[in-house]
């Protein structure tokens, strides 16, 4: 079965939420989500994410996901008025698509998107010989006309919720149609449609600030607690002081700067490097000192005097010359000069001691030992126990 090809449309205008879909939500941008699930799914060929606006192409780029790339949309399609149906027959168009590919579209402010679910959907819809596809819920809600008429239930003989059936809802997460068929009914939807039953959860909409709190609260509740993998972990990162130090300043009688580093944190780069998972230090500080004890670890990477957003940049440089994604980098930070790199990269953590804005990063990994103490190990074999490193 030929793989199919999606498209999230992302505008740079937002009226209520300020480039919204680059926002951070739990941790990453908006958008990361659900680029992230559709990469991972293996009905997916190519993902391109349509755009008008530069800073969202240059987030986009910089979290390095595979198979995606950025589609530059037609300023006359990305206005409020234009519909997204004028989006995707444009797309059709500029990139002449076969009449028979698949075209999946994908909303960027449906983060609760799974994986999964696009796998299930596109299971059934082959299975089921369905023309097109959507995501709905099923809502056991009681609705009314303005003319004060029910419309889904006998108000007389009010049923209990656990006896209610509900009603359907697009949910607006996905959107499954062939080119052809786009081409000939104008619309995302024709012929015989496939329903595909997400949870009732993935019905929020983020159209406001409030929306926006109790999302981020229902992804952590039902999807980031519950995520026991990440993607293959091919590359390991570590700052330096507060983490392969105890954060301590130290002199001798000279003026000589001393650190003080643990030697089971040793043993751990010498662990990623028998498993090929190449290893780095990124710190804001530059002195001879760490470059001898990066020596020592025989790290592949070194990068000092590197400071808040640009030691995300350096983790970008990093993983563009390994050709591997962010997903595929995990990273040990203590201090809000790591928060950048933490909240983008695919398996983080922090030691026990580190700053309050670090721990509450989502899905952040908060070690037992402090910096200085062992914590790179500890982490080490967190990865290696939960089968995030290659072998």
């Amino acid at each position: 079965m030929e793989k199919a090809i999606a498209i999230i449309p992302a505008r740079c205008g937002s009226k209520s939420i300020k480039f919204k879909n680059i926002k951070l939500f739990c941790g990453k941008p908006l958008i990361y989500w659900t680029l992230s699930a559709l990469a991972k799914s293996e009905h997916i060929a190519e993902i391109f994410l349509a755009t008008d606006c530069d800073e969202i192409e240059k987030v986009v780029r910089g979290l390095r996901l595979n198979k995606v790339e950025v589609y530059r949309r037609l300023i006359e399609n990305a206005t409020d008025e234009a519909s997204t149906e004028s989006l995707m027959l444009e797309f059709i168009d500029r990139k002449a698509l076969n009449k028979e590919t698949q075209i999946i579209l994908v909303q960027a402010t449906s983060p609760l998107l799974q994986t999964q679910d696009i796998e299930n959907a596109f299971k059934k819809y082959h299975e089921g010989n369905f023309d097109s596809a959507m995501s709905v819920v099923k809502t056991k809600r009681f609705f009314w006309n303005e003319n004060g008429q029910a419309l889904n239930y006998d108000f007389k003989n009010r049923p209990r919720r656990q006896d209610f059936e509900g009603i359907l809802m697009e949910n607006g997460a996905f959107y499954i149609n062939t080119v052809k068929n786009i081409l000939k009914y104008k619309n995302r939807l024709s012929g015989k449609i496939l329903t595909f039953e997400m949870p009732e959860y993935s019905a929020v909409e983020i159209d406001e600030e409030d929306d926006w709190l109790i999302a981020e609260s229902l992804m952590r509740k039902h999807i980031l607690n519950k995520a026991k993998e990440t993607s293959f972990i091919k590359l390991f990162l570590t700052d330096v002081d507060g983490v392969l130090t105890d954060a301590g300043m130290y002199y001798s009688e000279r003026g000589d700067e001393l650190k003080k580093f643990n030697t089971h944190d040793g043993m751990a780069f010498e662990l990623l490097r028998n498993a090929g998972v190449k290893t780095g230090i990124i710190t804001s500080e530059s002195t001879n000192l760490v470059t001898r004890r990066a020596e020592k670890l025989k790290v592949d990477f070194l990068y000092q005097g590197v400071k808040g957003k640009n030691k995300l940049d350096a983790v970008n440089e990093i993983c563009e010359n390994l050709n591997i994604s962010l997903d595929e980098v995990a990273y040990i930070g203590d201090d809000v000069n790591c928060y950048e790199i933490l909240s983008h990269v695919g398996c983080v953590a922090c030691p026990s001691d580190a700053v309050n804005r670090i721990k509450s990063i989502p899905n952040i990994n908060i070690m037992n030992l402090k910096g200085g103490e062992g914590c790179v190990r500890e982490f080490v074999e967190l990865i290696f126990v939960s089968h995030k490193i290659v072998s």
